[in-house]
C-alpha cells in the first residue's frame, strides 16, 4: 500500500497465480453486469453527468456506488490494477463530465499512484505528477476511482498474463475482452463506471470496443494532447481517449477535451450532438489489407451495416487499400523495436527491472526485433509510406466501412502470451488485420456495435475510418447507426 498526496490508501493488485474450483468455472460461463437500482441507474455518463448538475444525485453519491459496483463485479472480471479508497475528484467541477466516476488505464500517470503497465517485470513507484492526458481528462470533471489492467506493455490484443487471472468479458466471461485497453472496457460493459480512459496503439480502443459492444474512437494523431514517449519515437502510434456505452459519450469527452487543449493544426470538432444530413460515400472493406479473410460472424456485421447504410440514403461501393505487402512485417517489426527498447530502459520504471521477467509476447517481440534490426530505417520509411496508399484509398469517398476485426472475440487462452511465440503470433494476425494501419497513418477510427451478433450472443463490432480530422463525420454517422437501431445493452440480454 502507498499513499497518494490526497491521503487515500490504495491497494494495487500483484501479478499472482490463482486457482480456479469446478464451481468457480461453471460460473464462469455466466453473463456479468452490475446496473441497478442506484445512483448510477442506467445512466451514460452524459446522463448521469445531467443528473448530478440537476442534483438529482450527488457526485459523492454516485462515486459509493459506483465503488460498490466495482466491489460487486471484480471477482469475476478481474478488471482493475489499482483501486482508490477515497476517489479522487477532477479538476473541473462544471465540466462535462463533472463527478462522473471512472478508472485511468495502468499505462498513464495519475499522481500518488503506481503505474504498472500490466508487467510483472518490475515493482511499480508512485507517479511524482499527473501524465499531461491524464491532466486533460481531469479537465473533464470527472472522479477517479482507480486504475484498469492492460495486457503487459499494451502489446497483446487481449488482456491476459502469464500467472495471473485474464480480465474476462462481461457479455461471457470465458471469452477475452480485449486488448489492451480490456479492463476499462470490461468495467464500462458490465456497468460499473459509465466511461473509462483508453488508448490506442494498434487497436487497444478499438478492439476492446469491439468485445464488449462498446463504442471506442481513436482520434487523428495530435488531437488530444501526446505522451512525452511517443514524441520520442519516429513514429508515434498511441493515441488516447475513452470507451463508452453511448456515441454521445464519446462525442462529449472529446469536446470536452478540447475544452483544455485543441491542436491548431486540426480542424476543431466541437460538440457533436446527433446524425448529420449530408449523405456520404462509403468504402466498403470487408476482406483486411493483409489478405486475412474474416469469419462468417464478422462479414455478416459488416455486410448488414452497410445495407442499412444504403438504406439510409448513403452510397456504399467496394474499396481496395494497397497497402504495401511488408507492411504486416514491418508493424510486428516495430512493435518488436518498441519491446527491445522496453527491455534496454526498463530500469527507468523501476530498479528491480528485469527484462527476463517480461512476458511470452514481450520476450517473442524483441527477439525477434534483435535478428532484424538493421532493417529499422526501411521499416520506418515505408510505414510512414502508408499514409499515401491510404490516401489513395479514399479518393472520391469520405470513410471507409469495415471490420475491427478479423474473427469474432476468441476464447480466453488464445490468445494467451504463455502460448508459443511462432502460434501466438500467428493467431494475432489472423485477428488482428484491420486496426493498425491508422495507427501508422495517425488518421481517426471509430468502433461501433453492429446489430449481429454471434450465435452465443457475443458482440460482434464494425469500424469507420476517416482521414486526418475526420472525428466530426464519424460521430455524426456513428450517431445516425445508432439512433437507427440502439445499441444492445448486456442489462436487457
Amino acid at each position: 500500500m502507498v499513499s497518494n498526496d490526497g491521503g487515500a490508501i490504495i491497494h494495487a493488485r500483484r501479478a499472482e497465480p490463482t486457482v480456479t474450483t469446478s464451481e468457480e468455472q461453471s460460473e464462469a460461463q455466466a453473463r456479468v453486469h452490475v446496473f441497478r437500482d442506484d445512483a448510477l441507474g442506467d445512466h451514460d455518463a452524459v446522463g448521469l453527468a445531467e443528473a448530478i448538475r440537476r442534483r438529482e444525485v450527488g457526485a459523492a453519491e454516485a462515486a459509493r456506488d459506483a465503488a460498490a459496483r466495482v466491489g460487486a463485479v471484480e471477482s469475476r472480471l478481474h478488471a482493475v490494477q489499482v483501486h482508490l479508497d477515497v476517489p479522487a475528484h477532477g479538476s473541473a467541477p462544471a465540466g462535462a463530465f463533472a463527478g462522473v466516476p471512472t478508472f485511468v488505464k495502468d499505462n498513464t500517470d495519475y499522481q500518488g499512484l503506481p503505474t504498472g503497465h500490466g508487467s510483472a517485470a518490475f515493482a511499480p513507484r508512485a507517479a511524482r505528477r499527473h501524465a499531461p492526458f491524464t491532466r486533460q481528462f481531469l479537465s473533464t470533471g470527472v472522479t477517479v476511482l482507480g486504475k484498469t489492467r492492460l495486457p503487459e506493455f499494451g502489446f497483446s490484443p487481449t488482456t491476459e498474463f502469464e500467472g495471473a487471472e485474464p480480465v474476462r468479458n462481461p457479455w461471457h466471461t470465458d471469452h477475452s475482452a480485449g486488448g489492451s485497453s480490456g479492463g476499462s472496457a470490461a468495467l464500462v460493459a458490465a456497468g460499473a463506471v459509465p466511461i473509462a480512459h483508453a488508448n490506442d496503439g494498434g487497436g487497444s480502443i478499438r478492439i476492446p470496443a469491439a468485445c464488449c459492444g462498446l463504442v471506442g474512437l481513436k482520434p487523428t494523431r495530435g488531437r488530444v494532447v501526446a505522451n512525452a514517449q511517443g514524441r520520442r519515437l519516429p513514429i508515434d502510434l498511441v493515441t488516447d481517449g475513452v470507451v463508452s456505452r453511448s456515441v454521445r459519450d464519446s462525442a462529449a469527452f472529446l469536446a470536452a477535451a478540447e475544452q483544455h487543449w485543441r491542436n491548431p493544426g486540426l480542424p476543431p470538432v466541437g460538440l457533436v450532438e446527433g446524425p448529420s444530413d449530408r449523405r456520404l460515400r462509403i468504402g466498403l472493406l470487408v476482406d483486411s489489407p493483409n489478405g486475412v479473410r474474416v469469419d462468417a460472424d464478422t462479414r455478416a456485421a459488416v455486410t448488414e451495416t452497410a445495407e442499412r447504410l444504403e438504406r439510409l440514403g448513403h452510397t456504399v461501393e467496394p474499396v481496395e487499400l494497397s497497402i504495401d505487402p511488408h507492411f504486416t512485417d514491418d508493424f510486428l517489426t516495430y512493435w518488436g523495436m518498441l519491446s527491445f527498447l522496453l527491455g534496454v530502459t526498463g530500469r527507468t520504471l523501476g530498479a528491480d527491472f528485469d527484462r527476463s521477467r517480461m512476458d511470452g509476447l514481450s520476450r517473442g517481440l524483441r527477439e525477434a526485433y534483435v535478428g532484424k534490426w538493421k532493417r529499422t530505417p526501411g521499416v520506418v520509411r515505408r510505414l510512414k509510406r502508408t499514409r499515401e496508399a491510404y490516401a489513395a484509398g479514399f479518393r472520391g469517398l469520405d470513410v471507409i466501412l469495415s471490420p475491427v476485426l478479423a474473427h469474432t472475440t476468441p476464447p480466453i487462452g488464445h490468445l494467451n502470451p504463455a502460448v508459443p511465440y511462432a502460434t501466438l503470433i500467428e493467431r494475432i494476425l489472423a485477428y488482428v488485420a484491420f486496426t493498425p494501419v491508422n495507427n501508422v497513418v495517425g488518421t481517426p477510427s471509430i468502433a461501433v456495435p453492429a446489430a449481429h451478433t454471434t450465435a452465443d450472443g457475443l458482440p460482434v463490432g464494425v469500424m469507420v475510418s476517416g482521414r486526418p480530422g475526420a472525428e466530426r463525420t464519424l460521430l455524426e454517422l456513428a450517431f445516425e447507426l445508432e439512433a437507427d437501431r440502439p445499441f444492445r445493452r448486456l442489462q436487457d440480454s
